[in-house]
């Protein structure tokens, strides 16, 4: 194994960091060169690579395409049956691996640190992690270790249901580039609507898996040791929040952990989104529900812990335009993280002052309590 340092499981292989394996075709997913075949018809797949495939579709795990070959051998594979819809934002071109890797994490809207490649090519591993720091890159040869690190993982509905709905994003993405409109338009008439509340006892795995796996949209990359413990205390509630649109289902993309033990006050110490739902509102309106919420219950003052790191960018931005602002005292922060507050306007049934509103587009409701 090569590239990044893994985390400390058994296998050399943290789970929680790889969102999607992209794989390399000649030497790695079949034997021969495609490209040198004297007919159309491709090499024929290795059985242990496609099985080792939905072996990681079945816990979540996406696969994609990199390989330095003529365009036409992507083509090619639409007839061979089930074998192209296996890949997400495949890359098939001259172009260099690293530069593919790029394109597939910017097509699926992840971190290329969440890629990790299996090819079986010294050098293009070397290219890669060259260029690509943060990309962990195997031989095919390594593939039964990183299936060992998916054994024991739990497996939720979200997680069983990932590939179908990144392949729905891929619908969503194209009607979005033949929309006659502005952004704008295009998020209204895709009718999305989001719905929060308590989580219930089914959702907590999902809000485990996304304390672990999110990093653009976590506040404070709590655990998830350390979540389902502050979940289980007096005085905290887990939320969960399920997002729909006219393409289908999202599931649940967002989890926070609310703590109401401070006589006055709501504080969050995580609030995690999904990567996928990025640039529709959905951060900011099951912010905003909190907070209106936290109003409502006739709280004072709501504060988020936050610790900065270089992915989570989008959500500093999102927490600073929401008017929270570091504290003087950090105190009741989670291992590094810092504290960030503001004071909430009105208070109980008195109106909502100043405190921001989920974007129009977007259609928020509360469902009933998980015990109701």
């Amino acid at each position: 194994m090569t590239g990044a340092t893994e985390g400390s499981h058994p296998t050399g292989h943290d789970p929680d960091r790889i969102k999607c394996v992209v794989w390399d075709l000649d030497g790695t997913l079949w034997d021969e060169i495609a490209v040198e075949t004297p007919t159309d018809e491709l090499p024929v797949p290795r059985p242990e690579m496609l099985a080792a495939i939905d072996a990681l579709a079945a816990r979540g795990v996406l696969s994609s395409l990199a390989s330095r070959s003529a365009p036409a051998v992507l083509d090619r594979m639409d007839a061979v049956p089930g074998l192209r819809e296996r890949f997400l934002a495949p890359q098939v071109s001259w172009q260099d691996k690293s530069e593919s890797l790029r394109r597939i994490a910017k097509d699926l809207g992840i971190a290329v640190e969440a890629l990790l490649l299996v090819d079986d090519s010294p050098y293009e591993r070397a290219e890669v992690e060259a260029l690509l720091p943060g990309v962990r890159t195997l031989d095919p040869g390594e593939v039964p270790a990183l299936l060992a690190a998916f054994e024991d993982r739990e497996v939720t509905p979200e997680s069983r249901e990932r590939v179908r709905r990144y392949r729905t994003e891929e619908t969503r993405r194209a009607e979005g580039e033949r929309f006659q409109g502005t952004r704008e338009e295009f998020l209204r008439w895709c009718d999305m609507r989001l719905t929060v509340g308590p989580a219930a006892d089914e959702e907590v795995a999902r809000a485990l898996e996304l304390a672990a796996r999110t990093h653009r949209l976590n506040s404070s990359g709590l655990t998830p040791d350390r979540l389902r413990a502050l979940a289980a205390a007096d005085g905290h509630e887990l939320c969960t929040a399920r997002m729909s649109d006219r393409f289908g289902e999202y599931g649940i993309i967002g989890a926070a952990l609310v703590d109401r033990t401070a006589p006055g006050s709501w504080s969050v110490p995580l609030l995690a989104l999904s990567c996928r739902v990025a640039g529709r509102g959905a951060a900011a309106a099951f912010l905003f529900w909190l907070m209106e919420r936290a109003r409502e219950s006739g709280a004072e003052r709501f504060l988020v812990t936050l610790r900065p790191t270089d992915a989570n960018l989008e959500m500093r931005i999102l927490l600073r335009q929401a008017g929270l602002r570091r504290t003087e005292a950090d105190a009741g922060g989670e291992g590094d993280g810092a504290v960030l507050a503001r004071a909430l306007p009105g208070g109980a049934g008195e109106g909502g002052g100043d405190l921001p509103k989920p974007p129009a587009w977007l259609h928020v409701s509360t469902r009933k309590d998980a015990a109701a």
